[in-house]
């Protein structure tokens, strides 16, 4: 095993409390259909879009400084023009890793989360890594 695989592995077993910033209500959305997914494993999905009031079951709140709970996980399924600021909100709120999806990379707001200590992921969906890892379907 890599240290690539090795690390996901870790972040995957270690953070169970998943903040999903962009998660959309609407069930056609690839946000939507991830943290779905990550609820039926196990997970806590913790919605973050000021849009919706909940999401899959869960209290859906405007901004990662809202929740009122500490978060393991800040999960980004926004453009990459405007991870930064989530990786900042995601380093105040004292989470342990940022995971921007796949097709996103934030240079700047990866630079920033690993310089607190935050483990980063970058253009990857957590879907697939979780499903490649752990042979889930």
């Amino acid at each position: 095993m890599n240290d690539v695989t090795t690390d996901l592995r870790r972040i995957l077993t270690e953070c169970r409390t998943i903040a999903v910033v962009g998660l959309s209500a609407k069930e056609n959305r690839p946000s939507h259909g991830v943290a779905r997914y990550l609820q039926q494993h196990g997970y806590r999905i913790v919605p973050v879009n000021p849009r919706f009031e909940s999401v899959l079951g869960e209290r859906c709140y405007a901004r990662l400084a809202d929740i009122p709970h500490p978060v393991d996980m800040v999960d980004v399924f926004r453009r990459p023009e405007e991870v930064l600021p989530v990786a900042q909100e995601a380093v105040a709120i004292g989470a342990r890793c940022l995971w921007q999806q796949l097709g996103i990379a934030n240079l700047e707001a990866d630079r920033v989360a690993r310089a607190a200590g935050l483990d980063a992921v970058m253009d990857r969906c957590i879907k697939i890594e979780h499903a490649r890892l752990f042979g889930a379907p």
